[in-house]
């Protein structure tokens, strides 16, 4: 946003932050409200993962679609029958409770999802000031953070069962247009011409689209699998479960201290120093989990270290990239981490069969190259 005024900035910021922050409720009381329906339907445990894993799927093939579309329709246009598209879908599922539509309805709600978090991080790195494009992601990720502790709060208050939560869901989804609509004005455009790949910028910025990858494998490792690794150390299910939230918790309050760092800093060797950091976390684990006086601050500040690759990695995408090619950057990054979502639980589950510890053990490690094309 080039030539943009102070206010115009944080006026988009604000649009694109709220918007996503938003989505982030919705859709985290979407999740385990459909897989919770599925079980009721009969389903199996092996077909509400398939069903889930559709969702990752989706983005890997819709996302790099993204920019090019957006440059020819315009990013607004596209965010909002994006958000029009989550409003009208998710109450179809309960319109059309019959197991094989939920496979294209699925589909359509998470491509819906991946071009708004596309959409988003580029109208936010975009926006974001030079200086403070740090900050401005450690933001976005807190709040968004927010918004996925918000959702299954909210399930929680009304119920899994009837109309409710599909209507609150929809509603949300509508209200992420206010924020939208009063930003019509200041909402960045996308130069079309641009001819690159999501390969090329794996190999022009990998620190970043890396980080994108193993971040995506370690929360959904994490989310699906750490209380199943708890009730093996002798917790009971409540225990096991709260535990992903202490996690949760480090995600919320450390990104904006960790943006901040990486504006002060190569955010190259910040990526690095989180890896580190993320590794020796992993294997204390183990050690401290008989111990919840030392586990839970463990998995607090694990858990936002961890998060801030997703933080970091946005900043450095937003740090070098400009234009159309920052729109196709972005979609990279999705790309990864959506990767990393189909392809962490599996590998973290066959750690786990093979060892007690394999949950710790086996958490990915991240080794950012640092050369001048990164």
């Amino acid at each position: 946003m080039e030539g943009a005024t102070g206010r115009e900035r944080s006026a988009a910021i604000a649009a694109a932050i709220a918007c996503i922050t938003l989505v982030g409720i919705g859709l985290s009381l979407s999740v385990p409200l459909l897989s919770l329906e599925m079980e009721r339907m009969g389903v199996s445990k092996v077909w509400i993962g398939a069903n889930t894993a559709v969702a990752g799927l989706a983005s890997i093939v819709v996302v790099p679609f993204v920019p090019r579309l957006a440059a020819r329709v315009g990013v607004l246009p596209m965010l909002v029958a994006a958000v029009l598209t989550l409003t009208l879908v998710l109450p179809l599922f309960k319109v059309f409770p019959s197991f094989p539509l939920w496979f294209p309805l699925r589909f359509v709600f998470a491509a819906s999802l991946g071009v708004l978090f596309v959409l988003s991080e580029y109208w936010i790195n975009a926006a974001a000031p030079p200086a403070r494009r740090g900050f401005v992601m450690g933001i976005y990720a807190t709040v968004l953070s927010l918004g996925f502790v918000i959702g299954p709060a909210l399930l929680s208050l009304v119920g899994t069962s009837g109309w409710p939560p599909y209507l609150i869901g929809a509603v949300l989804f509508l209200v992420g247009l206010v924020p939208l609509m009063a930003a019509r004005g200041v909402s960045p455009a996308i130069e079309r011409g641009g001819r690159r790949t999501i390969l090329s910028f794996l190999l022009a910025a990998p620190a970043a689209t890396l980080a994108a990858l193993v971040f995506g494998m370690v929360e959904t490792g994490c989310f699906a699998l750490l209380p199943i690794y708890g009730l093996a150390n002798g917790f009971d299910p409540e225990g096991a479960a709260f535990l992903v939230g202490v996690l949760s918790i480090g995600s919320v309050v450390l990104q904006v201290p960790i943006g901040v760092l990486s504006d002060r800093a190569d955010r190259r060797l910040v990526l690095l120093g989180i890896a580190a950091l993320g590794l020796a976390g992993a294997l204390l684990i183990p050690v401290a989990m008989q111990r919840t006086a030392l586990l839970y601050p463990l998995l607090v500040v694990w858990g936002g270290v961890v998060g801030g690759l997703y933080t970091v990695g946005l900043a450095h995408l937003g740090a070098r990239f400009h234009g159309a090619e920052l729109a196709t950057a972005n979609a990279a990054f999705v790309v990864l981490y959506n990767v990393g979502l189909v392809a962490g639980p599996p590998v973290v589950g066959l750690f786990m069969d093979a060892s007690r510890d394999g949950f710790a053990m086996r958490q990915p490690c991240f080794s950012p190259p640092i050369s001048r094309s990164s």
